[in-house]
């Protein structure tokens, strides 16, 4: 069983094939930003989590405490706003 938080392995391309050193530099930094889109992918899952149990929680009545309520409301509207930007400056990067 696999741990929730372990580091995902992907199969890469050799560079060993590359004949020249940029070659490798200009495969590893391709490598280097699929990895990086899959990151803020996770990124973003774990926004659109909290997003979501947050806006349970703050529109879970009186079975939570009005601060507890509140404050919930405000994290639910926070992480769709920045989960929002960083897809707007995901999509421009790409």
């Amino acid at each position: 069983m696999a741990r929730p938080n372990a580091p995902r392995l992907a199969v890469v391309q050799s560079t060993a094939n590359a004949s020249t050193v940029s070659e490798r530099v200009r495969q590893l930094q391709a490598q280097a930003k699929v990895l990086a889109r899959e990151h803020v992918e996770e990124l973003l899952d774990a926004m659109k989590r909290v997003e979501r149990l947050a806006a349970e929680i703050g529109e879970g009545g009186d079975a939570y405490p009005a601060g507890i309520r509140d404050l919930a409301r405000r994290v639910a509207e926070d992480a769709e706003v920045k989960a929002q930007a960083i897809e707007a400056i995901g999509g421009r990067a790409q």
